[in-house]
């Protein structure tokens, strides 16, 4: 029988959470969102039912949850906790993609009476990026360091910048911005973001990476006295945490975030040709030697049951699809708090939309 998913949100991510849960046989895909024009705009046909839905309206979203077996938001940042409350209420399973650190701690406060699973965090980074370093850090008998990187980027930069829209700009900018969780010398801190830049080298192509706020998801509570040292950096092209420090900084834009935004999504053009890469390092004691792995890996844009999907659409969406399915199944807890790092990379892999991260074609997970 097949089962019932509220998308909330039809903007990018959205889209592409639709049109791969609609083209299996298990579910049956409604799409909310408050713009009629993003929700025309959705290339699934008719296989997804549309619904123009104002969040903010309690009565309106719990009428909308009705009948569904779980919502999965892929809603702005600040709207998560409103959908993980009436998702509560109204016994239905909750997934998410927020990288931000409040609603999460929100999401399990609400986890602790609930019916149902609360899963925050099912995307690229916080999500699979987690789902890896807990799988390499069951490899050592003591952890010295967890280093994770992410990055979302155009294969083609042409700016300044050297960066492209390609997913929220709300998400982008609040990541910026927000203080960042660490574990500095076995202690729980607080890190600024843009800071502690450093440079590295992959496939011959330089990168950056620097302080950003949310990738590491809950792991900082779960490998607490386990680990020494624990961090989450976004990776850029060199020279852009530079022009990011001027905007936010020197030109205080960190306090008019509204204005930035603007100034970003009407220079910065959109692009499909965007790389996603994942590059995890754990060092720690195996057999008595100090031992290190690591963990890198690339997804490129492609087509998906037709349509042309940017990497991070393709990464962001399969992360929580493949979740979602997980828990369909029973390979995961149906009530309560789930974590990310609960999740067995193995079983992730071997999902039909978790494959996408180890294979080029997704188009022959979703059959």
């Amino acid at each position: 029988m097949k089962k019932n998913i509220l998308i909330a949100g039809a903007g990018k991510i959205g889209s592409a959470i639709a049109g791969l849960l609609a083209a299996t046989a298990d579910y049956t895909v409604t799409v909310a969102d408050a713009s009629p024009q993003a929700l025309a705009a959705i290339k699934t046909g008719p296989r997804v039912q549309r619904l123009t839905l104002d969040i903010t309206d309690p009565a309106a979203l719990r009428a909308a949850l009705a009948g569904q077996y779980a919502v999965l938001s892929a809603a702005p940042f600040h709207l998560t906790t409103l959908i993980a409350e009436a998702a509560v209420a109204a016994g239905v399973h909750y997934l998410d993609l927020t990288e931000d650190v409040a609603s999460t701690r929100r999401v399990k406060e609400l986890a602790a009476t609930a019916r149902t699973a609360l899963i925050p965090q099912c995307g690229l980074a916080p999500g699979f990026v987690s789902i890896v370093a807990a799988d390499l850090c069951k490899r050592f008998d003591s952890l010295h360091s967890v280093r994770m990187r992410v990055g979302a980027l155009p294969q083609f930069p042409s700016n300044a910048l050297n960066y492209n829209l390609t997913w929220s700009t709300d998400g982008v900018i609040n990541e910026y911005c927000e203080p960042c969780e660490a574990i500095v010398e076995g202690v729980l801190r607080q890190v600024p973001p843009l800071a502690e830049h450093e440079e590295f080298s992959l496939d011959g192509v330089t990168y950056e990476a620097f302080n950003t706020s949310g990738g590491l998801g809950t792991l900082c509570e779960t490998l607490a006295g386990k680990v020494t040292h624990l961090n989450y950096k976004t990776i850029r092209y060199p020279g852009h945490a530079a022009i990011m420090k001027v905007l936010l900084n020197d030109l205080r834009l960190r306090e008019r975030r509204h204005v930035l935004k603007d100034l970003l999504e009407n220079a910065l053009p959109v692009t499909l040709q965007d790389v996603v890469i994942v590059f995890v390092t754990v060092s720690g004691q195996r057999e008595g030697r100090l031992t290190q792995e690591t963990y890198a890996h690339k997804v490129y844009s492609q087509v998906v049951d037709g349509v042309m999907r940017s990497a991070i659409q393709v990464t962001t969406a399969s992360g929580i699809c493949a979740v979602l399915d997980l828990l369909a199944h029973g390979h995961l807890p149906a009530k309560g708090f789930v974590r990310q790092e609960e999740i067995g990379l193995g079983d992730f892999l071997s999902n039909r939309f978790g494959r996408a991260y180890a294979e080029h074609a997704l188009e022959r997970l979703v059959a």
